[in-house]
């Protein structure tokens, strides 16, 4: 819009913000942008992925370059009598053929990570295919440029061959001197920032050199950024300090370069005629490339919703394809109408198939489940499976101590699965790791505490062989999509219960938004939302507690009404048969059932008359009702059993189902009811309430279906539900 399309028609507005010299400025900026970005994807790329990628990814990968390629040169060949000299070159044609039929994993890369779907079954497999057709594409990329410098002579064919060689010979060079920075390098920290500085700036001598060779400025950093040890500490090092400004500032100064340099009305005037045989290689390859790449993957097994979200991301242009365009113009393949037209075939192909992808595909669609997987419908003797996550090695004590807790035995089995979550940094594609396949000492370098979180863990489980069942995971994946395998994770592993730690940190704080991710945004936000199972969020809100050093521990149950209060009460009753636990319920009632919804209350009953009915004989268990009357009853109610007697944990519901009335009064307090929920905010950071943690409970959330759905058949509300049983 800001070009000579639209606004820069004006004269005035030209002077005016694009001064003489700012075309110098920007275009300099914009090839610095080039340079760092393709640098950065270089050393987030893991060619490891190649040797990972399966068969499958293999043929659809060469299905998806070669079909393309065959057909865009087919329409070359009826069309080359139309077109213009430059264009009509064999080589020319072949870099067109060949750009609109490789697909580039630098684009690909940041559009699935825009699009939530880098850890989901589409996103891992197009990532695959990026790879391996980057790869061909790369080595025909080369044979083309020689092909062009041919086209001057001979000679030129050869300069451009021993510079290939070259720049091959000094790659065991340069991968043993980054070896060596990282052999320099105390374990734990980061890399000097003399030789973060001192690589940066070697990528812009790598694309001097490059170009200077003929090889094309975007292939020195690349090339450079691929000889990087990626992951810790080197590669998120210099992802981690380059990153930002890339995006922000330089990237902004390449689309503009790009986009001034972009003029519609030359389209116009070079008149249609002249653009017709680009426009058929164009339309060729797009079409081609979409239709290719679905029916090679529907044939080696993908379902047709799969092969088509993998065939609309594999469709989609880039950055790397801008860049290119710029690079044909300098090397006169195509003109400022055929740049234009080029231009204009990105905009549109990534306006209709972005949101087509988004609407076609949803990541979280696979979690959201119509049957029953919580603590409330797990028969007694059925192994409990649990998914815990951790981030830290920091919370150890307290999820061991929880565990002990819920006192497993022979007749109520217990399985663990620990999931090791690891933000990534330096890498672009993610990581699962099942850890009863892995040797640890080979995944130390990006899980740096999975020794101590596997040895805490084992160390439990040996003490309870016999009725515990340990399964350890790891992943590293970026933030925005961890939600993805904690769900995927829970899924597979048939899990009832997701445990989510938190600490209060000592500024009154919690810890979400530098390990979970913040607020409403956030990981356990995204987890909540769509977790295959029911989900704990626990919170420390004191230094650890050690089982060792107390006899008993007193625990207290809020229960409110509603699915997450029926949860909590049932995750606290796998723990009333332990000898060291003595459980308190309170149940809050509103004065004349106020705000009450008669079918929750319903349900409230007769889950509290089952779990009273089965401990009435327990000494150790205590049942009381509180009655509020106004806003501010609940708050005095909850300061009241603070001050009269000290609870070890504090176990409430989230929201679903609660009676607003009962929380009024501390609605106007919270500050974090999004992720914990009105009454789970208050106890975590009230002063007035002492304890050693909060446990928020959220039931699941069932797809397609209310809080109300599915009662087991003879349970004890479905008899209350036909008026047998009263309160």
């Amino acid at each position: 819009m800001m070009g000579p399309s639209l606004l820069a028609r004006h004269k005035s507005f030209t002077s005016l913000v694009f001064p003489f010299t700012s075309d110098f400025v920007m275009e300099n900026l914009g090839r610095m942008g080039v340079t760092l970005f393709l640098f950065v994807i270089g050393v987030k790329m893991d060619l490891g992925l190649l040797k990972r990628s399966g068969k499958k990814h293999l043929y659809i990968a060469l299905a998806s370059v070669f079909g393309p390629l065959l057909i865009v040169s087919i329409v070359a060949v009826l069309t080359r009598e139309s077109m213009d000299e430059e264009l009509a070159r064999v080589s020319s044609i072949g870099e067109i053929a060949l750009s609109l039929s490789v697909t580039t994993f630098p684009v690909h890369y940041t559009i699935l990570e825009e699009l939530n779907l880098l850890c989901s079954e589409v996103g891992n497999m197009a990532l695959s295919i990026a790879l391996i057709s980057d790869a061909i594409g790369i080595n025909f990329m080369v044979v083309f440029e020689a092909m062009k410098q041919g086209d001057g002579s001979a000679q030129s064919i050869i300069w451009y061959s021993i510079s290939c060689v070259v720049m091959a010979a000094f790659t065991p060079v340069i991968r043993r001197a980054m070896v060596w920075i990282i052999e320099q390098t105390q374990e734990g920290e980061a890399v000097d920032q003399f030789y973060v500085i001192a690589i940066l700036l070697g990528s812009f001598v790598a694309a001097f050199v490059t170009d200077m060779f003929g090889l094309g400025i975007a292939n020195g950093s690349f090339w450079l950024g691929l000889m990087m040890p990626g992951g810790r500490p080197l590669g998120s090092t210099l992802v981690q300090k380059s990153e930002t400004i890339i995006t922000e500032v330089f990237m902004p100064c390449s689309f503009v370069f790009m986009g001034l340099s972009t003029d519609f009305y030359a389209m116009k005037e070079a008149g249609w005629s002249a653009l017709r045989p680009l426009f058929g290689l164009v339309i060729s390859g797009y079409l081609s490339k979409f239709f290719c790449t679905m029916l090679a993957a529907k044939v080696v097994g993908v379902s047709w919703r799969d092969s088509l979200a993998v065939s609309l991301i594999l469709s989609l242009r880039g950055y790397v394809e801008l860049v290119l365009y710029v690079h044909w113009v300098d090397r006169n393949v195509i003109g400022l109408p055929g740049y234009s037209l080029m231009i204009l075939g990105t905009i549109v192909v990534v306006g209709i198939l972005t949101p087509l992808i988004s609407i076609l595909y949803d990541p979280s669609r696979p979690y959201m489940l119509k049957q029953r997987r919580t603590i409330q419908h797990t028969a007694q003797g059925d192994h409990l499976r649990i998914l815990v996550c951790i981030r830290d090695k920091t919370n150890l004590p307290s999820l061991v101590n929880l565990f002990q807790l819920f006192h497993p035995t022979v007749q109520n089995p217990f399985s663990l699965h620990a999931f090791y979550l690891v933000q990534l940094i330096g890498r672009a594609n993610p990581v699962f790791v099942e850890h009863q396949n892995q040797e640890l000492e080979d995944l130390s370098g990006r899980f740096p505490d999975l020794e101590i979180i596997h040895h805490a863990l084992k160390q439990y489980q040996e003490r309870r062989e016999e009725c515990v069942k340990l399964h350890l995971f790891s992943t590293a994946t970026v933030k925005s999509t961890m939600y993805q395998d904690v769900c995927k994770l829970a899924l597979i592993s048939k899990a009832v219960f997701i445990i989510l730690p938190l600490e209060k940190k000592l500024d009154g704080e919690m810890e979400t938004t530098e390990q979970w991710g913040g607020e409403s945004g956030s990981i356990i936000t995204q987890i909540l939302d769509n977790a295959p199972c029911s989900v704990g969020l626990l919170i420390e809100k004191a230094e650890r507690w050690q089982l060792p050093q107390i006899a008993s521990y007193n625990f207290i149950v809020l229960f409110l009404g509603g699915p997450d209060s029926r949860e909590a009460l049932a995750f606290s009753d796998r723990m009333s048969g332990n000898p060291c636990v003595s459980l308190t319920v309170v149940r809050f009632l509103a004065s004349n059932a106020e705000g009450d919804d008669e079918m929750q209350r319903k349900l409230d009953d007769g889950v509290m008359t089952s779990f009273w009915v089965k401990n009435e004989a327990n000494e150790r268990v205590n049942y009381r009702e509180v009655v509020i009357r106004n806003e501010a009853d609940t708050a005095s109610a909850i300061v009241g059993m603070a001050a009269e007697k000290y609870y070890h944990m504090w176990i409430v519901g989230r929201k679903q189902g609660i009676n607003p009335s009962l929380l009024e009064g501390l609605s106007t307090w919270s500050d974090h009811k999004e992720e914990m929920g009105i009454l789970g905010d208050y106890l975590s950071f009230s002063e007035s309430v002492n304890s050693d943690s909060v446990m928020v409970v959220q039931k699941q959330v069932l797809k397609g279906k209310g809080p109300n759905f599915f009662t087991p058949p003879g349970s004890i509300v479905s008899f209350m539900r036909r008026g047998r049983l009263f309160w």
